[in-house]
């Protein structure tokens, strides 16, 4: 029982990586480049990855692109660089152009990287939300033809985050790092502030 409540608990968070690929229009085979190894970059990376997709992952802490590697990344990169521009050529010498850009963040650079490392006429979905303004290489998006999407949460996506999790498709297990009774509900969230783990479990039942 305990086992089933915590996946229901992830099953939001995976919608919302399966919106952002079907919004990308994700195809088998494709580059993906997903910004951000947080709990939903990671869900992102994971459903690209039951896609079919080549999946690279960035992120300013090696410890969360550790776990992306176990969790099944094709290639990580660590972002150590404020230069979008510089930090995207740096991406494209490891892994190629990206066909789909997820962008998880909400970091000004981190978009502006996304954008960069995105090939000409490729896709790119605005996940992670920042500042309500940045700014951003419009021209360079209009001159190579990007498309830009939005998403805000997600639309008629549980069922097909439940059949991703059904069919081992997509292992959300890997998600949990920490898990905590009741009583330690403030530990849980001290955790999570200090930016430790991934997913924080609270199991009420304790």
């Amino acid at each position: 029982k305990q086992w089933y409540q915590r996946r229901v608990a992830i099953t939001a968070g995976l919608s919302v990586a399966v919106h952002a690929c079907q919004r990308g229009k994700l195809s088998f085979g494709q580059k993906v480049l997903v910004c951000g190894a947080g709990p939903i970059g990671l869900v992102n990376m994971m459903v690209a990855k039951a896609g079919g997709a080549f999946v690279t992952i960035t992120d300013i802490s090696e410890s969360r692109l550790a776990k992306a590697k176990e969790m099944g990344a094709d290639a990580i990169f660590h972002v150590t660089s404020r230069d979008s521009r510089e930090t995207a050529e740096e991406i494209v010498n490891l892994s190629g152009y990206s066909d789909l850009t997820i962008e998880c963040t909400g970091v000004e650079s981190s978009i502006g990287t996304g954008l960069w490392a995105t090939k000409p006429g490729g896709s790119y979905v605005q996940v992670g939300y920042g500042k309500a303004e940045v700014n951003f290489p419009i021209v360079a998006v209009g001159i190579r033809e990007i498309d830009i999407y939005g998403i805000f949460r997600y639309a008629n996506c549980y069922p097909k985050a439940l059949a991703l999790v059904a069919s081992g498709a997509v292992n959300v297990k890997s998600l949990i790092t920490h898990r905590f009774p009741l009583k330690d509900a403030l530990k849980a969230f001290e955790l999570t502030k200090a930016g430790t783990g991934v997913k924080v479990i609270i199991d009420c039942d304790n």
